[in-house]
């Protein structure tokens, strides 16, 4: 019977990270990766960024497994929140899988998810309709696996993030073979990596990077801080190689690249002597030239704790004179800004900046020819480039063409597209809903596209907040407007224009008062238009407005209990005036006081009986 087959990516398509894509084969949906990605410049305050899978949720007794091809954070980075709500099997690599358990362990809800199946590129899963198994790749962390999917129709190959390095060590090997026979065997479609495919300069090789890390640390007489991403284990091994080689010690920052180190250490992955790590307290016995410091930050992303450390805010360590900052990982274009700032702030703090990529083509992930030997030994009859923002899959689309691939037979696609194969033709179905899901703080998609534009506009222009007492019964305002504004103006040197401010708040409130059909919602919407244009006029700026509008009531009526009048929990609160309290205070009944008088224990009442 012929297989009906859907193709959907909830990320990773026009976008940097975030890579999950889900096959559906007749019903049962196969999810490859479970990534984050790191938010950019425009993202105020987000964390990270991983997937919405609202309609996995609508789907999730048909999800079968998840697949994961490598232990980087845009391969797992979203796992702990997938698993917190659908409850399946998780495949990987001895490394993956470890990996994966250390992110889930930080999540209460799933500490004790223990679905994981270890896997290898010799493993085989039958699973009725669809056959799974895996195949060996190179990459910056040991194995990497693609991933096979065998269906009636053609195999459906993924390749996670690979590239080709002929001198790359066991562990870290790709198995050309093996990618020979996937194709004879036939490719129905190949979802391939795309995060380099408009270089035409072939990557360096480990061997020339392991080089010029030696070189470096050798040449230079200071500390040196080496920028890395905490789960590359293969720069990791080669940073450990040459502080032993050239004499340093080597210092981890922070708790979750201790974690990865000693996880790979335990299952073999990293090699070291034991005296070659060093904590922050040794590092003042140790001179400038012996010392090497690991930072990867948060998450393992190294360039937000390199401002910190040139911004001296870090507790233990900061950049001081005569440091070198390394960064080793090549960052996505879409940091290039966030990297030339973190330079500025480097060299400010009396360090240097060197990066691998100045000198060498760095990259864990293939170029234009890679990816061309890729398809020619695939030989997909419809390709999917995946991985990368837009242009980037058009340079592998383009690549591709050069083969003498249709055009018709690539597919690049949006987050949420559905790509269906039925009775032997591929194309575009009805797309489903897929957005992003911001996670901030301890929130889970609790942040959107409303509060993120608040966001934006609060750092562009400010706030400007004016507040105002009405006494709605006597159809006046109370007392004058008072007004507070942060990041807009400076008060005290634009006192004309809070005046000003002032007048026309109290003109919209009076005439709001006036009006017979009193409406609180018109009225702050009134002192909300009117002001924003004032302020637009005189300074080109549009600040977040807030009027807060507050109500007295000078005719409230004593009684002899202070109970609240029927109704009242839908009042607004009542502010007694002072005249009228003091009022009060002089009506109280004059016999009080000599009674509160009789009751002293000094009064005697002996001469009252004379």
């Amino acid at each position: 019977m012929s297989a009906k087959i859907k193709i959907i990516p909830f990320g990773g398509v026009r976008e940097n990270g975030k890579n999950m894509y889900a096959v559906d084969v007749n019903g049962g949906i196969y999810i490859l990766d479970c990534g984050l990605k790191y938010p950019e410049n425009e993202l105020l305050g987000i964390d990270v960024v991983i997937p919405d899978w609202t309609y996995l949720r609508e789907n999730k007794d048909r999800i079968v497994a998840v697949f994961l091809t490598h232990g980087h954070a845009d391969a797992i980075g979203a796992l702990p929140y997938f698993l917190s709500e659908f409850n399946v099997p998780v495949f990987g690599s001895e490394m993956t899988i470890a990996l994966a358990k250390i992110n889930v362990a930080d999540e209460p809800k799933i500490k004790k998810f223990d679905d994981f199946h270890v896997i290898d590129e010799k493993t085989e899963i039958d699973f009725g309709d669809v056959v799974v198994s895996f195949f060996s790749t190179t990459h910056s962390i040991p194995e990497s696996l693609g991933i096979d999917l065998k269906t009636d129709e053609g195999q459906i190959i993924y390749t996670g993030d690979f590239k080709f390095d002929q001198t790359a060590k066991p562990g870290y090997q790709t198995d050309y073979a093996r990618l020979g026979a996937i194709g004879q065997a036939g490719v129905l479609a190949l979802l391939s990596d795309s995060a380099n495919a408009e270089n035409p300069a072939m990557n360096a090789s480990e061997q020339s990077l392991a080089e010029s890390i030696e070189e470096t640390f050798h040449y230079r007489d200071g500390r040196v801080i080496v920028a890395c991403v905490a789960s590359n284990i293969l720069r990791i091994q080669q940073v450990f190689d040459t502080a032993a080689k050239t004499g340093r010690k080597v210092c981890l920052t922070g708790k979750d690249l201790e974690k990865i180190v000693n996880t790979a250490m335990e299952l073999g992955k990293l090699t070291f002597d034991a005296d070659l790590l060093v904590t922050t307290d040794q590092l003042d016995a140790l001179a400038p030239n012996e010392i090497v410091v690991l930072q990867t930050g948060k998450m393992g992303e190294p360039i937000k704790a390199i401002q910190r450390m040139a911004n001296k805010q870090e507790k233990d360590l900061n950049i001081q004179a005569g440091d070198l900052v390394y960064i080793t990982t090549t960052p996505s274009h879409a940091m290039d800004t966030t990297v030339a700032q973190t330079r500025d702030m480097v060299y400010r703090a009396g360090g240097e900046v060197k990066a691998i990529s100045d000198e060498l083509n760095s990259s864990g992930h293939a170029y234009k020819r890679d990816l061309q030997l890729m398809l020619n030994l695939m030989k997909p009859k419809f390709l999917i480039p995946i991985q990368g923002e837009y242009r980037l899959l058009n340079a592998h689309a383009e690549a591709a063409m050069e083969l003498g691939i249709p055009a018709d037979h690539i597919f690049i696609l949006s987050k949420g597209d559905v790509l269906t194969y039925a009775q032997g033709d591929m194309g575009l179905g009805e797309g489903i809903d897929v957005s992003d899901t911001m996670i901030d703080g301890i929130g889970v998609g609790d942040i959107g596209n409303i509060v993120l534009r608040d966001r934006k506009v609060l750092a562009d222009d400010g706030i400007f907040i004016a507040v105002v007492t009405i006494d709605r019964k006597k159809k006046q305002i109370v007392a004058d407007p008072k007004i507070t504004s942060r990041g807009f103006v400076y008060v005290k040197a634009n006192k004309d224009l809070m005046q000003e401010s002032s007048q026309i708040i109290r003109k919209a409130v009076q005439n709001n008062l006036d009006n017979k059909e009193f409406d609180w919602g018109h009225l702050k919407q009134d002192v909300r238009e009117h002001l924003s244009h004032y302020l637009f006029e005189q300074t080109h700026r549009r600040p977040v407005i807030l009027p807060v509008i507050m109500e007295v009531n000078q005719h409230h009526r004593r009684t002899t209990k202070e109970k609240p009048s029927a109704g009242a929990t839908n009042e607004k609160p009542v502010t007694k005036s002072a005249p009228k309290a003091k009022a009060e205070q002089a009506a109280k009944p004059a016999h009080k006081p000599r009674r509160n008088r009789k009751r002293r224990p000094t009064k005697k009442t002996t001469t009252d009986n004379a």
